[in-house]
C-alpha cells in the first residue's frame, strides 16, 4: 500500500527516491526527452494531427493572413508582368501611333526603337506629322547619333514620346495628340457606295464643282488646313462627283467624305480638315447658290446608259 504521508527523516526520503517507481519513471520520461530531441516526433506527430484537421480550422490569425498576402501579392504581381509584356508586344506590333495609344492604360508605357518611331512618324501625312516635330527637328536628333530608344506614356487619350540615349536620359519629349493620332485612321476608304448612307454628312452634300469653286476661292496655306491629306484622293480610279462635310467635330477636325464614280462602281473615300477652317469653307458653300444635288437628279445624271 502507498504511503501518502510526507517521509519524517533521511531514511524515509532515501526509500521513496530510490524506489523502482521513481527510476522507471526517471527512466521513461529521459527516454522520451532523448528520443524528441533526436527525432523531434512530438513536433511531426502533432504536425500530421493539424494536417488533417486543416480543411476544418478557419483561415484566421497571423499566419493565415500573411500567407493570403503573399499569394495575392504573387498574383497581383504575375498580372503586371503579363500585361506589361502584352501592351509592350502590341506596341511592338502597331501600325499607327493611335494603336498604341489604344493598347496602353494609364499605369503602362512601351518601349520601342528609334527606328520603329522613325518608320510610324514616315506613315504620317505630312500635315500632321510636321505638327507632332519637325521632320528637320528629328532628322538632327537621329544625325547626332545618341537617339537608341522612345518610351511611350498614355497622357490621356494621347500620347507622350520620350526620345532617349542609350543612358536612358531624354534627348527631345513629344506630345501626341488624340486628334492627331486620329488623323491617318480616318483617311480611309469608307465600306459604302454613296454618301447618303452615312448619316453624318446628311443635308450637306455638296457637288464636286460647287465644292471645288469654293474650295479654290482661298489660298493655297488655307487649302492645306481644309484637306489634310489631298494626296489620298488621287490614289483612286474615277471622278468625284460629289463631297459631304460632316457637322460633328472630333478633337478639332471635321471629316468629309468624297463620293467617287467609275463606270458602274461608286465609292466614298474619307478625310479630314481642321474645324476652323472647315467652318469658313462651308460658310463660303452656304453664302453662294445652294449646291446641294437632289439624289434623283445625281443618279440621272451618273447611271451609265
Amino acid at each position: 500500500m502507498t504511503d501518502w504521508a510526507e517521509p519524517k527523516n533521511v531514511k524515509e526520503w532515501s526509500q521513496r527516491l530510490f524506489a523502482l517507481r521513481p527510476i522507471l519513471l526517471t527512466l521513461l520520461v529521459s527516454s522520451i526527452l532523448v528520443l524528441e530531441m533526436r527525432f523531434d516526433w512530438v513536433e511531426r506527430t502533432l504536425g500530421a494531427y493539424l494536417v488533417t484537421t486543416n480543411a476544418a480550422r478557419p483561415e484566421s490569425g497571423a499566419i493565415w493572413e500573411k500567407g493570403h498576402q503573399t499569394r495575392t501579392a504573387q498574383i497581383t504581381l504575375e498580372k503586371i508582368v503579363t500585361d506589361r509584356q502584352n501592351s509592350q508586344r502590341e506596341a511592338r506590333n502597331a501600325a499607327t501611333f493611335s494603336q498604341i495609344a489604344a493598347n496602353l492604360s494609364a499605369e503602362q508605357g512601351a518601349m520601342l526603337s528609334a527606328d520603329r518611331f522613325r518608320r510610324l512618324y514616315l506613315k504620317l501625312p505630312r500635315t500632321v506629322s510636321r505638327e507632332i516635330i519637325s521632320a528637320y527637328d528629328l532628322l538632327k536628333i537621329a544625325g547626332d547619333g545618341n537617339w537608341r530608344r522612345t518610351y511611350f506614356e498614355k497622357n490621356g487619350e494621347g500620347l507622350t514620346a520620350y526620345l532617349l540615349d542609350d543612358q536612358n536620359r531624354v534627348l527631345r519629349q513629344i506630345d501626341v495628340t488624340s486628334g492627331l493620332m486620329l488623323q491617318p485612321d480616318r483617311e480611309s476608304s469608307a465600306a459604302v457606295d454613296n454618301l447618303e448612307e452615312l448619316p453624318k454628312f446628311k443635308n450637306r452634300i455638296y457637288s464636286a464643282n460647287r465644292f471645288f469653286e469654293a474650295l479654290f476661292a482661298f489660298p493655297d496655306e488655307s487649302r492645306r488646313n481644309m484637306i489634310l491629306n489631298p494626296e489620298a484622293l488621287l490614289e483612286p480610279t474615277g471622278q468625284i462627283v460629289r463631297v459631304g462635310i460632316s457637322d460633328e467635330a472630333v478633337s478639332g477636325y471635321i471629316q468629309l467624305g468624297f463620293e467617287f464614280i467609275n463606270g458602274t462602281r461608286r465609292q466614298v473615300i474619307l478625310a479630314q480638315g481642321h474645324e476652323w477652317a472647315i467652318w469658313r469653307l462651308r460658310a463660303n458653300l452656304e453664302d453662294r447658290t445652294p449646291a446641294l444635288q437632289p439624289i434623283d437628279q445625281y443618279r440621272e445624271e451618273h447611271t451609265p446608259r
